[in-house]
């Protein structure tokens, strides 16, 4: 017989062991499989170990818990079941709103042992495979990260959307117009950024995830977490035989992935 199995990503390890034993006396089957102490290692042990569900502290360092999931979503093979998330999360009224909105599963820490007792007959009952969990999550994902959910992917935009990129090159600074840039890449602590013409690039020492909320939300699009491309550059978009997204930019040979996070943004009308 094949046991249930888990992953605990908490960044707290005495509320991670808390929350290990509590699962132990109420669903004595249930096999932790994995622990991770921050948002990327949940994302490498959840690939790696497929759990059946998983826990996940909302706010860790790095990636929050529902940036990890949403980084699951987006590389989870096709075909495997998508594990059943339980979001961890301090009291906050609108994060839980948020997930009640989204049908999302939550207990509140310090964990209380008739709270999960609720989530553990509710995990139970709903651990069959499910051909569309996958989708259902990520539309839940969606949800939850489109719209300022607990802890949103990026601040509220600013009122005057950042013009002017400044770039160290040696001893100069090069004052780029965000206009001309035609997609920003993460790249470990920088971003790479490619503007138009004869495949221009710089590096600058940001994080996407700062640089995100200083864009024009509606001219700049996030189409993968590492990706954000200029809409207007966009030439088209191309779906191949999986249904997976590739898009063609004016004036350069590059070619992006689409995630399935966003792919509900290209739509033919």
């Amino acid at each position: 017989m094949n046991l249930p199995t888990a992953l605990i990503a908490e960044d707290e390890a005495l509320l991670a062991e808390n929350l290990r034993q509590e699962l132990a006396r109420l669903w004595p089957e249930l096999q932790i499989v994995a622990q991770a102490a921050h948002g990327q290692a949940a994302v490498d042990a959840a690939l790696a170990h497929r759990p059946q569900v998983c826990f996940l502290d909302i706010r860790m360092p790095g990636m929050s818990g529902l940036e990890a999931a949403a980084a699951m979503a987006e590389d989870w093979p096709e075909g495997t079941p998508f594990p059943k998330l339980v979001f961890v999360t301090a009291y906050d009224q609108y994060a839980l709103q948020a997930f009640e909105h989204a049908a999302v599963d939550y207990v509140l820490k310090p964990v209380q042992p008739e709270r999960l007792a609720q989530t553990v007959d509710r995990l139970k009952a709903s651990l069959a495979p499910q051909p569309d969990a996958l989708q259902a999550a990520v539309q839940q994902l969606r949800g939850l990260l489109g719209n300022g959910g607990p802890v949103a992917a990026a601040a509220a935009a600013p009122a005057a959307p950042l013009r002017l990129l400044q770039v160290a090159v040696g001893n100069q600074i090069l004052m780029v117009p965000v206009e001309q840039v035609l997609y920003f890449e993460a790249a470990d602590k920088y971003v790479r950024v490619v503007v138009e013409g004869e495949t221009r690039e710089h590096l600058v020492r940001v994080s996407l995830r700062e640089l995100l909320p200083q864009l024009d939300q509606q001219r700049f699009w996030q189409i993968h977490r590492s990706l954000v491309v200029r809409s207007d550059a966009i030439e088209r978009a191309v779906r191949d035989e999986a249904g997976k997204l590739t898009l063609h930019l004016r004036g350069s040979k590059d070619r992006l992935g689409v995630s399935r996070m966003y792919a509900h943004l290209f739509k033919g009308l």
